[in-house]
């Protein structure tokens, strides 16, 4: 596993205050400490001037994948055709590839399944946690809370499981008085705030509600170790920090005391236990199994295999120890170019990307990319700058923000771009 010879995160503000954070040879002795610059490499450049800072929306695409997909169409599909379902193990993939990802959730084997987007894994976890027992084994309310401003899909799917379930939804979670189920995400998907997941675990357990954790903006970036938190139920994506590929498919994670109790809402042939015995009644698989469904999608699997199996090789105590540390250096030279940062200044409770707050936000995100530079915007005022580790370089955020600033009418005297 990588260890980065980066400086720790404190030593980065202070030698860029030190040194000026506008002198573009800081970030480029940053990237030649840095033991994780060679990763850039095992990932399609097609054009190497790219500033490329969107990978927490979705991630690069790793050389393997594109091997790794050929092998799979021209070989498994093209050549072995419906034989590839027990030949090529197709028929368990959404459980191998899960127990792949589970050491990046810090998670045990089979208890990680692999299979459908995030949207459908919350819909099944909100159902799942609902029909779980509260305390004293009575009914669990059929209300679900989430913050005013959680990612949209997780409102949508909580507000949807209650119009099914003639439940009621509760935006705000200060009161978690009558609360069957909380849905939040680890990471605020806007500024890159890292909640605390074990108090605000135990404060939910506490008044009891269970909580289901979106890890969308967390895997692949934070080293992360659900057990120790007390997480019982997670779901996440793999397109991010993970480089799984356009809408490939998204995770469940199920805590090993729960699986005999979980009754999931789409009961489909794949989460059957011997789903060939065509006349039997359904009888739901043991384990993570059970949250199994329909047929899954083997050309997403495989690419999102390919991205995980790359994070792991990687290393994920070297990836989020480098998030800490070029999310600290872009704010630090936010900060010299007199840009508004939104997200949190202490690096224990950031995750991979900075936020930059701008009243013409969308007018910048545009001229950005015609100056090469690819950054995410949200409504109504933030620029997000991706970081993703294993692709982005100092001088990828050194000269997207000199960008920034240009464009928001900020003069960067004693800055420069060019190398």
């Amino acid at each position: 596993m990588a260890s980065p010879d980066l400086p720790s995160t404190n030593h980065v503000i202070k030698r860029a205050l030190a040194d000026s954070p506008l002198d573009r040879s800081v970030a480029k002795q940053f990237d030649a400490a840095d033991a994780l610059a060679e990763w850039r490499d095992r990932f399609v450049l097609r054009d190497p001037a790219l500033i490329y800072l969107d990978g927490n929306s979705l991630g690069m695409t790793p050389v393997a994948t594109v091997d790794a997909m050929r092998r799979v169409i021209e070989e498994q599909w093209a050549g072995d055709l419906i034989t590839s379902w027990w030949e090529n193990d197709w028929l368990d993939l959404p459980l191998t590839v899960g127990n792949e990802l589970a050491p990046l959730l810090g998670a045990a084997e089979g208890t990680v399944a692999v299979h459908d987007s995030t949207t459908v894994g919350i819909f099944q976890l909100l159902n799942v946690a609902l029909d779980l027992p509260a305390t004293g084994a009575q009914p669990r309310p059929p209300v679900i809370a989430f913050a005013p401003n959680e990612f949209p899909t997780d409102r949508y799917a909580a507000e949807g499981v209650a119009r099914l379930r003639n439940g009621a939804v509760r935006s705000g979670l200060a009161d978690l008085d009558g609360v069957g189920v909380v849905i939040r995400s680890m990471v605020d998907y806007r500024s890159a705030e890292i909640c605390d997941v074990a108090a605000e675990t135990k404060r939910a357990n506490d008044a009891g509600a269970i909580t289901v954790w979106d890890l969308s903006h967390a895997v692949g970036v934070l080293d992360l170790n659900l057990p120790a938190l007390g997480v019982d139920l997670a779901v996440g994506c793999t397109y991010k920090f993970l480089n799984g590929g356009p809408g490939a498919p998204g995770f469940t994670y199920v805590a090993p005391h729960l699986h005999d109790d979980v009754t999931q809402p789409i009961w489909g042939w794949f989460g059957q236990t011997d789903q060939f015995a065509m006349d039997n009644a359904f009888d739901p698989k043991p384990g993570i199994g059970r949250l199994l469904h329909g047929t899954p999608g083997i050309l997403g699997l495989t690419a999102a295999r390919c991205g995980i199996a790359t994070t792991a090789e990687a290393g994920l105590s070297a990836i989020a120890a480098k998030a800490k540390v070029i999310t600290q250096y872009g704010i630090a030279v936010a900060d010299a170019l007199s840009l508004t940062v939104a997200s949190p200044r202490n690096a224990a409770v950031r995750g991979g990307h900075v936020a930059i707050r701008h009243p013409d936000a969308a007018r910048i995100h545009r001229a950005l990319e015609t100056r090469g530079v690819i950054v995410d915007k949200r409504d109504p005022d933030i620029l997000r700058l991706g970081m993703s580790p294993l692709t982005t370089r100092f001088v990828d955020v050194y000269d997207a923000l000199l960008h920034l600033a240009d464009l928001a009418g900020i003069p960067a005297e004693s800055g420069t771009i060019s190398s």
